[in-house]
């Protein structure tokens, strides 16, 4: 995109920085219907935020101040995706809070002008991590697709709120239309099921066990903890700890989560789960929610679905299945079977912005049971959620969730499944399995590799890696497991030359530790 189109001319950034520099000079541009034109002169130096929209002449210069935006922003997705840049500029948080050649982070009482919000815009992504880089393997989320981010950038002008039709007409069906998409993938019917976009795989989860408790015990909406008995739910021991995380906040108490064991792949026990189910009974405990995972944050474990359905549905406990990170592998017909058994889960969590490469953040909580999510959550709002309404209500999901305000995150999800279709997504997914398979197998065929590295390694070739903006990946310990690092791939930039820079950087740096 050129920026002279708007009217605005390019400086570079040693220009930028200096207040009294060059103006932005505008030239002829039409800006009428019957092609009358005239020169907008521009000095974005001069210029502030309250010059732009609404204000009354703000046009012209909203226009030269957004495309300069963009320009800053086209100039780092190219850096990211250019495997020979440094996926960060790193700095300590001290040298951030003192300031970087011009970039201060403190806020003034005086507004500061447009070109100087330009030039933090760049500095902004300057000093931070380029997480669509071919080189960035640190989280479960990661990459960069460019139609994702057209579509964040769609629900950004439009600011609206998923509570209602009445304001977010398009999103809310977009909305329904995903979630029947993904009941159907999971294996459920569209009209016994039903589901909400949340903010993260967390929330998700949350949901999930929020739901289970009351499904178990309606009274809990209105008396509270005291009208229940010492109820506890189950995990595996390799569980999020989002689990706990939940139980905390719903009164339950951590100290009522029972990890159950798991094998040396990290799969949950199903003899260990039914002993645990037991123990819990004989303690005058109330076991009452049952959480499986399918692809565990660390070793990417799949729990033994079509076991843990048998147990919950013998001892009567809901059956919660934390996909988040692996429900994208339904996506694809060969790596599907993994997941065998979901189609037997009260609910589940599954993150599109994980496997699926939607841009943060893209979650969704799904139950199988329709009516229930609704039951549990809502208030009847009287001034938002009116059942008189000229439309069909059953698009009005705010009492639903547990917020009351929600941003739209479907239209990214949806604008890319437009642009993929799910045999699109399916290829990619596949892709990802086949470059951590490569990844196995370059490491097995070398000698200065394991499985697990030693304790003191890890730590220092990650330090140096993120101080040399060379790569990312991360590391943890597990259990009586040292240090090691978790490789992950979810990143579409991502290719074989890119696995092999990662094994000879981390050969390079760890030689002489």
């Amino acid at each position: 995109m050129d920026v002279k189109k708007c009217g605005c001319s390019l400086t570079n950034k040693e220009q930028m920085r200096k207040k009294s520099g060059p103006t932005f000079q505008s030239t002829e541009k039409n800006v009428t219907e019957d092609a009358q034109t005239e020169n907008v002169m521009t000095n974005l130096s001069n210029a502030y935020a309250s010059d732009l929209l609404p204000s009354k002449d703000g046009k012209d210069l909203t226009n030269c101040f957004l495309l300069q935006v963009v320009n800053i922003l086209l100039h780092y997705i190219k850096k990211s995706f250019d495997v020979k840049s440094k996926i960060l500029d790193f700095h300590h948080p001290h040298q951030l809070l003192e300031g970087l050649d011009g970039f201060n982070l403190q806020l003034s009482d005086h507004p500061e002008s447009l070109e100087q919000l330009l030039v933090d815009c760049t500095d902004t992504l300057k000093y931070g991590v380029k997480t669509g880089h071919p080189h960035y393997f640190n989280q479960l989320s990661s990459g960069l697709d460019v139609v994702g981010l057209a579509g964040e950038w769609l629900t950004a002008t439009a600011n609206t709120n998923m509570f209602t039709y009445e304001i977010a007409p398009v999103f809310t069906v977009m909305e329904m239309i995903l979630l029947k998409k993904m009941y159907e993938i999971i294996g459920w019917q569209e009209k016994e099921a039903d589901g909400i976009f949340a903010p993260g795989g967390s929330i998700a989860n949350l949901y999930g066990i929020l739901v289970a408790r009351y499904k178990q015990y309606p009274e809990i909406k209105r008396q509270g903890m005291t009208a229940l008995p010492c109820i506890v739910l189950l995990v595996s021991e390799q569980g999020h700890y989002s689990v706990k995380k939940a139980a905390a906040i719903l009164g339950i108490g951590t100290d009522n989560v029972i990890e159950v064991k798991c094998d040396e792949r990290g799969k949950m026990i199903p003899a260990e789960l039914e002993k645990n189910i037991l123990q819990a009974k004989t303690k005058g405990q109330t076991p009452f929610c049952v959480t499986a995972t399918a692809g565990t944050t660390v070793f990417g474990a799949f729990d033994p679905l079509h076991d843990i359905a048998d147990i919950c549905e013998t001892h009567g406990l809901w059956m919660h299945v934390d996909a988040a990170w692996g429900g994208g592998l339904l996506l694809s017909r060969n790596h599907a079977h993994k997941l065998s058994g979901i189609e037997r889960a009260n609910s589940v969590s599954w993150n599109p912005h994980k496997l699926m490469g939607v841009p943060l953040q893209c979650s969704a909580i799904l139950i199988r049971e329709k009516g229930l999510l609704e039951a549990c959550n809502q208030m009847r709002a009287g001034y938002l959620f009116q059942p008189d309404k000229l439309y069909n209500v059953d698009f009005d999901t705010g009492d639903k969730t547990i917020q009351c305000g929600r941003r739209v995150d479907v239209f990214k999800l949806w604008l890319m499944w437009k642009a993929k279709g799910t045999r699109g997504f399916e290829a990619q997914i596949n892709r990802y399995m086949e470059l951590a398979k490569y990844f196995y197998k370059v490491l097995k065929k070398k000698d200065n590799f394991k499985l697990v590295f030693d304790a003191e390694i890890a730590p220092k070739i990650k330090a140096q890696m993120v101080e040399a903006g060379t790569a990312m990946i991360n590391y943890q310990p597990c259990g009586d497991k040292v240090n090691f690092f978790r490789m992950v791939f979810s990143n579409p930039a991502t290719r074989r030359a890119d696995v092999d820079y990662l094994i000879d950087e981390i050969e390079r740096l760890g030689k002489d530790l």
